[in-house]
């Protein structure tokens, strides 16, 4: 797997749990859905992505996006 379909895949669980969490738990997880989508809409206009830099680091082989 390459690095642009596991950042797509951990954004998504990402925001499934916090959705989850959510119901479950507190509104304030609804703060942390926003922030991993503005982190996707700010890496599409950029291509700067922290995540995508972690995962370079941990040696996951690099796509075409980032």
């Amino acid at each position: 797997m390459n690095l642009d379909r596991m950042v797509f895949r951990i954004a998504g669980f990402f925001i499934l749990l916090s959705l989850l969490l959510w119901w479950l738990h507190s509104s304030y997880w609804l703060f942390f859905t926003a922030f991993v989508g503005f982190n996707m809409i700010q890496a599409s206009f950029s291509g700067f992505c922290p995540l995508a830099m972690i995962l370079k680091k941990f040696g996951v082989k690099p796509g075409r996006a980032f």
